[in-house]
């Protein structure tokens, strides 16, 4: 079983920079595509980014293209996001999830197997 924690939330004012990162337990993380995901209260879970197994493809919402960018470490069971230009929209839970290298769309909520619990992104303005 598969158990992802993340860190690197926090509070930050519009344009600052923040960095999540997320660690993996319990598996084979290489073999494992990654993708973050927000929740903002009252709105459904949205697709941030994701990065395959290899690290050779990564995929971005259209909201947050070209201010983040995400990575991975696999030697340190790791996944990160980098966060720049942060804007009060950006304020939301942001979420690690995984899911096995073969099956399942890496934007899609729904397809993803293992989930963290979360760590809460706050922009003011």
């Amino acid at each position: 079983q598969v158990q992802l924690k993340e860190s690197g939330g926090g509070l930050v004012q519009a344009g600052g920079s923040l960095t999540l990162s997320c660690v993996g337990s319990g598996g084979t993380f290489s073999l494992l595509n990654m993708g973050w995901f927000r929740q903002a209260p009252g709105q459904e879970r949205d697709f941030v980014a994701a990065i395959t197994w290899s690290g050779a493809i990564t995929y971005y919402a259209d909201s947050v293209r070209g201010r983040f960018t995400i990575s991975r470490e696999n030697a340190k069971n790791a996944a990160h996001l980098q966060m720049n230009g942060l804007k009060p929209e950006d304020t939301a839970v942001y979420y690690c999830a995984a899911l096995s290298w073969n099956s399942g769309r890496l934007t899609q909520a729904k397809d993803y197997t293992y989930w963290g619990q979360g760590t809460q992104v706050t922009v003011s303005s």
